[in-house]
Order: structure tokens, then sequence, then C-alpha cells
């Protein structure tokens, strides 16, 4: 496949991510389960997932639009969006459920702990971090054991129209053999992807099974839910 990509203007990025613990939560997963397994992150983001995930062993690769970018722009630019972020969760805390973090200050420190962890790790292992414009993946066919997607799908259908979504999901299923997790399914108002259940019905007819599963992470309100996709055949 051609790795031809788009470098987005980094203004227009937003270089935010969870930390690992928060993904084995969003995705109800156990790293006995990843074990073994060759993982994708995507898109990835600021995440300290693949970070910390290849201190304790596993085999995962971050993709992210943003890694066209220097490690050094990308570190500044997530320490100007924390603020920036922290400012304005400051006045909206009640769209949130306080159980993950106490406070915008314990937020803010897990926030930073997990930008700092991945440009640690960018720096250290540069080959695990794909740059890749979505809807296309520059891998290989079923390269993957399990593909994980947080933050992204679903959260944003205010400006990613339903033809794009389809396109992804297909380019995550080409990309992986076994299965695939997306969190969460709601967009940022909260509400149930209005395409969910059409867009389930073609995930079926590829040969995959779908599932709405709700786990035990929530954080912004109502998003609670993740979608399991398991190739069966």
């Amino acid at each position: 496949m051609s790795r031809e990509r788009v470098k987005l203007d980094i203004n227009r990025i937003v270089f935010i991510g969870r930390t690992f613990d928060e993904y084995l939560k969003m995705f109800d997963l156990t790293q006995e389960e990843l074990t073994g397994k060759r993982v994708l992150d995507c898109p990835a983001g600021a995440c300290s997932f693949t970070a910390i995930a290849g201190r304790n062993g596993l085999d995962v690769t971050a993709t992210d639009i943003a890694y066209d970018h220097s490690v050094s722009e990308l570190e500044n630019k997530g320490f100007l969006d924390i603020e920036h972020a922290m400012e304005q969760m400051e006045k909206t805390q009640s769209n949130y459920v306080w159980n993950e973090f106490r406070s915008v200050a314990e937020l803010k420190q897990h926030r930073s702990m997990a930008l700092t962890a991945c440009v640690k790790d960018m720096r250290a292992r540069p080959e695990r971090y794909v740059p890749a414009t979505l809807p296309q993946l520059p891998f290989s066919v079923q390269e993957f054991d399990i593909t994980l997607s947080a933050h992204f799908l679903f959260m944003y259908a205010d400006r990613l129209d339903y033809a794009f979504h389809v396109q992804t999901i297909h380019e995550l299923m080409r990309v992986t053999r076994s299965e695939i997790r997306i969190f969460p399914l709601v967009d940022l108002s909260g509400r149930r992807y209005a395409s969910m259940d059409c867009l389930l019905d073609i995930v079926r007819s590829q040969g995959w099974s779908a599932e709405e599963c709700e786990v035990s992470y929530e954080f912004q309100k109502g998003a609670r839910t993740m979608l399991r996709m398991q190739r069966l055949d």
C-alpha cells in the first residue's frame, strides 16, 4: 500500500493522551490477554499505552496523523494542549464522572504523565510510532492480532461523516487478524452514534461479530460502552 500521507498542520492537532491503565479499563483488557499478540493502537495520539506496553514486554505499534511532526514539536504542543484542556475542564466539570480522577489537578497529572512517557518512548523506539492518515493505514493484511481505537470514531460524528466511518472500519478490519475494540460509542455530547446500527450490519456482513459491551471505565458522562468486533472465519 502507498505510504503517501497528508501532513496535518500541527495547530490543528490536539496532542493529549490516556494512560496504560486507562486503556486496560476502557477496553476491558488484561496484560495477559495481550501477551504474545501483535497490537495496534489507532489512532494513538499522546497515549502512554505503547510506551508502558513495551516496558512490560508487549508488542504494540502506535499510529497517528500527528507522528509526521517531530517529537519536540509534539511534546511542546502536548503540554500547551494539556494546559488549555484543563482550563476548559474547570468550566465543564459537571460533564464528567470524577471517579477515575478526584480533581482537575489529578487529571492534569495523569495527562502529563502519559505525554511524558509517550514522547520518551518515541525518541527511544521511533519505529513503534508510524504516521498514517485514516481511512488508510500503511500496514499489511492482518498484520495485527488486535486493534484498539480510542476517542476518535463516533466521538467526532459532527465532522467525520458516515462514509469516513465505514471506510475506516473496513481498513481496521483489513489490518486486523482477530479482534477490534473501539471506545467510546458516543459523541462529545454523550449521544450514541446515530448510524451505529447500520454500521454494525456492515461489520456483520463482512464475517465479523459486533457487540456493544459496557466497561467499568467512565470519565465523560455516558461514555462507558465499547464496540467489540471479532473475525469469525
